[in-house]
């Protein structure tokens, strides 16, 4: 790429306004010329959300654009909304930030460095790469041990090596975006694996880094259970779609 990237932060919120106003102070201040669009998605919240970020807007030098959605479109919902506008704006890359603070702003650069460098056209921030940092940054065990079961299944189904499938820390080429269907994934905290699956059906490169945990006063939203049984239904309906598919070829 000869001209500089158009990089849009889409950073998806829904009752963080006592988490929000830190987060975007801890962007990089030596990323903040590189960034086309802080695009601020806040998903229906019921608490002073809009109201923090529309403050914090006038006095900023990020250039933040507010969205607030009318109804809540679910944590999916939201990132098929931000990564639509990323295509529609002819953006090159996006990376999703959470608005509570679970991922480190101040892993961007290194985060987008693989798709400046043309390396990748998915980047995971993985808090998997050294799992002792996950437990000591307050990972619960039960999610620790999830996440390391879930992981090792999904690799061994579809054939991938990735140490955390499970990140919440993702950025993409924009042109990746536009060569899968993700607009029909869920509108849940599924959409995540929905859209790894279709990366890796798609071909795209998918990179890692590793990032730090941090797990504070957030509050989750995730039935850990039901969402295990959903991920492992998509993983396994691509591996029996993929197997269907291959045994049509001949060779």
């Amino acid at each position: 790429m000869t001209q500089q990237p158009k990089i849009t932060l889409l950073v998806v919120a829904y009752n963080a306004e006592s988490t929000l106003q830190q987060v975007l102070n801890r962007i990089p201040t030596a990323l903040i010329p590189q960034i086309s669009c802080v695009l601020v998605c806040d998903d229906a919240s019921t608490d002073a959300t809009h109201d923090v970020v529309t403050k914090y807007q006038q006095s900023s030098k990020l250039p933040i654009t507010i969205i607030r959605h009318p109804l809540n479109l679910g944590y999916g919902g939201n990132q098929k909304y931000g990564y639509s506008w990323a295509i529609e704006n002819n953006m090159d890359f996006v990376v999703m930030l959470h608005g509570d603070g679970q991922y480190a702003p101040e892993e961007l650069p290194n985060i987008l460095q693989p798709l400046v460098d043309n390396v990748a056209d998915v980047v995971l921030g993985s808090r998997m790469i050294a799992p002792v940092g996950a437990l000591r940054g307050g990972m619960p065990l039960y999610k620790f041990v999830g996440n390391i079961v879930l992981t090792r299944l999904q690799n061994l189904l579809v054939g991938a090596r990735l140490s955390e499938w499970h990140t919440g820390y993702r950025a993409y080429r924009v042109n990746s975006l536009t060569k899968i269907d993700f607009v029909n994934n869920s509108n849940a905290f599924d959409f995540d694996t929905q859209i790894i699956l279709q990366m890796i059906g798609s071909r795209q490169r998918i990179a890692e880094i590793s990032i730090p945990t941090f797990y504070g006063q957030e509050i989750s939203h995730v039935n850990s259970i039901k969402y295990g049984l959903q991920i492992l239904g998509h993983t396994l309906r691509y591996r029996f779609s993929r197997q269907h598919r291959d045994s049509k070829i001949k060779y």
